[in-house]
């Protein structure tokens, strides 16, 4: 083998890894878009219209053999890239619940890249493990459990309520000969992501008994019950009861308790999906609405929404981690150097993952550096912002409200007093909103009308921001009236 083909390849690939002057030349630029895009936020729409055509351009953006000048990648991020359609970074995002990404968790991200730790195994990276571990511990307070307790950071809900269904299906010791006969208990509410997380896991084929809810959309519990005792007469194999601590479409939670006490007189696993309630836990009023999530087997908490970090964080605390363990062993060859006794589950050990990046820096620097206290205030100045715009909503005579809201989610449509098709005029309400750009709220279907949903949960939500929505409710009103 010739050395000289060797030492050009080597010059070539050695372009990979810039210098001290090419690194900071990037980090300034990099920096100085970050800065603009930061202090621009109150100027930014809530969500940018776009020309389809022109954001497909990129799908011919060539990648060529030769490097990119460092202004013109720049340029297509600035110009291209990050501007068109929702804008979750700013404060006027009321749709969906958004990812905060706060500034001290984007910070964490960078180092957790640049020192590029493998977090799958303690042996690999005992320090990471660790703090993930303690950022799980730290979760599991929250909820009440023990120290038996145990879980992982995963890239979101989705993820975190696939790994509790697996879970709770083996800890149940079904066959596929039993999945057709398995009923797991749910409501019209519970996300749809726990309707996906059963068919990948082969559950698809489960039955599934929607129970009956009051009209603030909470499971009713009786019917829960009755539905339960009229399966195992019919001699189906009651399994898993999902519980929803802050729905999506309403952020109803629950009542967390009483099915508790359901399912352990029935013998059957509660998982709760409080990805999006979970860490009003941090707040009085959200710990006495929570009352009972500490009874769940599994539950589900979205630091990307109530942390306000970045997209990609969610979480899965199990009870008991043993029983996670135990439907997530593996054995491989290549991973005997891997052994050590560590006191602790690896992230490998406990979830689907193998391939693990470093999630925990972004959440542990932002409460290490910001403390415990300043989301404790975040999360009770969402409440109460929340429960404002209620109530002034309530006492406009063209508004009809849904049901006073739990935590910082509610519904509502313009109703005026006149022979009108609602729901189209609240389709055209909301795309002159959505035209407009100023703020941005999403819309569902309740009991089949078409609905806006208000969500408070961006970091940067404050009164100005109440204020401007009502300000630009009302003018988008007056236009179309």
């Amino acid at each position: 083998m010739p050395k000289s083909r060797i030492r050009i390849l080597q010059k070539q690939s050695r372009s990979l890894e810039p210098n001290k002057e090419q690194r900071a030349e990037l980090m300034e630029r990099s920096l100085n878009y970050g800065e603009k895009f930061m202090d621009s936020l109150s100027d930014q729409k809530a969500y940018q219209t776009f020309d389809h055509d022109h954001v497909h351009q990129l799908l011919e953006d060539p990648l060529r053999e030769e490097p990119s000048e460092l202004n013109t990648v720049i340029e297509a991020i600035q110009q291209d890239i990050v501007p068109p359609g929702l804008n979750p970074a700013s404060g006027a995002h009321f749709g969906y619940i958004p990812g905060g990404g706060i500034f001290s968790s984007a910070v964490g991200d960078y180092l957790s890249a640049l020192t590029n730790r493998y977090v799958g195994v303690y042996f690999s990276s005992p320090g990471a493990v660790v703090l993930e571990t303690r950022l799980v511990n730290w979760m599991a307070g929250l909820i009440g459990f023990d120290k038996k307790a145990g879980g992982f950071l995963s890239s979101g809900g989705s993820i975190a309520n696939l790994t509790a269904v697996v879970t709770a299906r083996e800890h149940a010791g079904l066959h596929s000969s039993d999945y057709s006969k398995a009923v797991v208990y749910l409501t019209k509410q519970t996300h749809h992501c726990v309707d996906k997380a059963l068919n990948i896991s082969g559950m698809g084929d489960c039955v599934k008994r929607y129970i009956p809810m009051d009209d603030h959309f909470k499971m009713d519990v009786h019917e829960l019950k009755k539905s339960i005792q009229k399966d195992r007469e019919e001699k189906l194999i009651p399994w898993m009861i999902i519980a929803s601590a802050g729905t999506t479409d309403t952020g109803a939670i629950d009542r967390l308790d009483e099915i508790g006490e359901s399912a352990k007189e029935q013998h059957l696993w509660y998982h709760i999906d409080a990805a999006y309630g979970g860490f009003f836990l941090l707040t009085k009023e959200g710990k006495q609405k929570l009352k009972g999530i500490d009874r769940a087997d599994s539950v589900v908490l979205d630091p990307h929404k109530g942390l306000f970090l970045p997209y990609g964080t969610g979480a899965l605390v199990v009870k008991n981690a043993e029983i996670l363990a135990n439907a997530h062993h593996y054995e491989a060859n290549y991973m005997q150097d891997t052994k050590v006794e560590a006191g602790m589950y690896s992230p490998a050990e406990i979830s689907p993952e193998l391939s693990k990046h470093f999630r925990g820096l972004r959440m542990w620097m932002p409460l290490k550096l910001h403390g415990v206290q300043a989301f404790r205030s975040a999360l009770e100045e969402k409440l109460l912002l929340t429960q404002y715009a209620w109530e002034r909503l309530s006492e406009m005579e063209d508004i009809e409200v849904g049901p006073e809201p739990e935590l910082t989610v509610f519904t509502f449509r313009w109703a005026p007093k006149i022979n009108a098709d609602l729901d189209k005029l609240n389709q055209k309400l909301h795309q002159a909103m959505i035209e407009d750009g100023r703020v941005f709220l999403s819309t569902t279907r309740i009991e089949g009308e078409f609905r806006f949903r208000f969500a408070v949960l961006s970091v940067r939500s404050h009164l100005e921001e109440i204020e401007l929505f009502f300000s630009v409710l009302k003018e988008k009103i007056d236009q179309i009236g």
